[in-house]
C-alpha cells in the first residue's frame, strides 16, 4: 500500500503548450489520477490546490473538496492560502479563512509555492495561522527570486532554519529541487535549480535540520525527491534509516502519464535487500501520513 502525500488534479486542466495544433494540458483530471495511481498500487492522497499564479493558472479549494467529496475517500484535501491574500499585509487575518476550510474537511496546507522569501513578514504570518489551526504545511523551496515559483531561501537554508524554530509547532513537510540538493553539500549554484547527479560526499543541512527540528518532515515526490535518493543509495539508506518516522512518499504527478519516478522500486528493493525494515517501509509509504492526518500532536 502507498498513500500519495502530495498530488494534483484540476477538474478543468488547461493547456500550456501547443504543437501541431494540439494542446499539451498540465495536470490529471481525477479520474485520470485514480488510473495512474491503481496501476502504480497507490491506494489514497492527499490533493493539493495551487493557488499563487507566479507559473500555474490558480485553483480554489472549494474544487480539491468537491473532488474529494466524489472519492469515497480516496482522496484528502489539503486547503492552499496565498499569503498575499484579503489584504497583501502582513497582518491578513488569514486564520479566519483556515478555520473555514477546517470545518469543510481540510486536514492540511499546500502547496505553498509564492516567489517569497521563507522569512516574508507575510509567510510569517501564514505560519503564524496555520500553526494556531493546527495543519501541517507543505512547501516548495525555490532558489531564485524573481522568477518563477517557490518560496526563496539561500544556500544553506537559514530562513527554513528560523521559521522551524520560531514556529516549532508547525509541521513543516520539505519539498523541491532546492530543498532536496540540500541533502548533500551544496558544491555549485545551479545545484540548488536543478538535480545534481554526484555522490553524497558530505551530508547538507537538509539532515542536519531534520536533527535539530522534530518539526521538519519530508516527501520523496516529483523528480527532487527521488534524485535526492537515487542520486546516491548507500547514503539514501543511512537518511531512510535514521529518519524514517519523518518521510512520507508522494508522487507530484503533473500531467496524465505513468508514474515512473522510481521510489516505489527503489523502496521494494531495499526492504527486499533487507537494507529498510518492514516497519520503516510501511512508515515511509503510508503510515506516516496516517499519523500525521490522524493525529492532533505528532511531535
Amino acid at each position: 500500500m502507498f498513500f500519495d502525500i502530495h498530488a494534483h488534479a484540476y477538474k478543468y486542466p488547461y493547456p500550456i503548450s501547443r504543437k501541431n495544433g494540439e494542446y499539451r494540458f498540465i495536470f490529471p483530471t481525477p479520474e485520470q489520477l485514480m488510473s495512474i495511481h491503481d496501476a502504480a498500487g497507490i491506494e489514497r492522497a492527499v490533493l493539493l490546490p495551487l493557488v499563487s499564479s507566479e507559473v500555474y493558472v490558480p485553483q480554489s479549494t472549494d474544487e480539491i473538496i468537491e473532488i474529494c467529496n466524489c472519492s469515497n475517500g480516496r482522496f484528502i484535501p489539503f486547503c492552499n492560502v496565498d499569503p498575499r491574500v484579503l489584504t497583501n499585509t502582513s497582518d491578513a487575518p488569514i486564520g479566519i479563512l483556515l478555520e473555514y476550510y477546517k470545518n469543510l474537511g481540510c486536514q492540511g496546507l499546500g502547496e505553498v509555492l509564492p516567489n517569497l522569501e521563507f522569512a516574508d513578514l507575510k509567510m510569517q504570518n501564514l505560519f503564524y495561522h496555520c500553526q494556531n489551526v493546527g495543519f501541517p504545511l507543505l512547501f516548495d523551496i525555490t532558489g531564485t527570486s524573481g522568477y518563477g515559483y517557490g518560496i526563496y531561501d539561500e544556500k544553506g537554508l537559514p530562513q527554513l532554519d528560523s521559521m522551524l524554530t520560531k514556529f516549532n509547532r508547525l509541521i513543516f513537510i520539505g519539498h523541491g529541487p532546492a530543498f532536496w540538493a540540500e541533502i548533500a553539500k551544496i558544491k555549485q549554484g545551479e545545484d540548488r535549480r536543478g538535480y545534481p547527479n554526484s555522490k553524497v560526499e558530505e551530508e547538507g543541512i537538509v539532515p542536519k535540520l531534520m536533527r535539530n527540528h522534530k518539526n521538519l518532515w519530508v516527501d520523496l515526490s516529483a523528480g527532487s525527491g527521488s534524485n535526492a535518493m537515487l542520486r546516491d543509495t548507500e547514503h539514501a539508506i543511512h537518511f531512510l534509516n535514521e529518519f524514517w518516522d519523518r518521510i512520507m512518499f508522494g508522487t507530484d504527478i503533473c500531467f496524465n502519464e505513468k508514474y515512473s519516478y522510481g521510489i516505489i522500486e527503489f523502496l521494494n528493493a531495499l526492504l527486499a535487500e533487507n537494507k529498510l525494515s518492514l516497519e520503516k517501509y510501511n512508515a515511509i509509504a503510508y503510515k506516516n501520513a496516517e499519523k500525521l492526518l490522524g493525529s492532533v500532536n505528532v511531535i
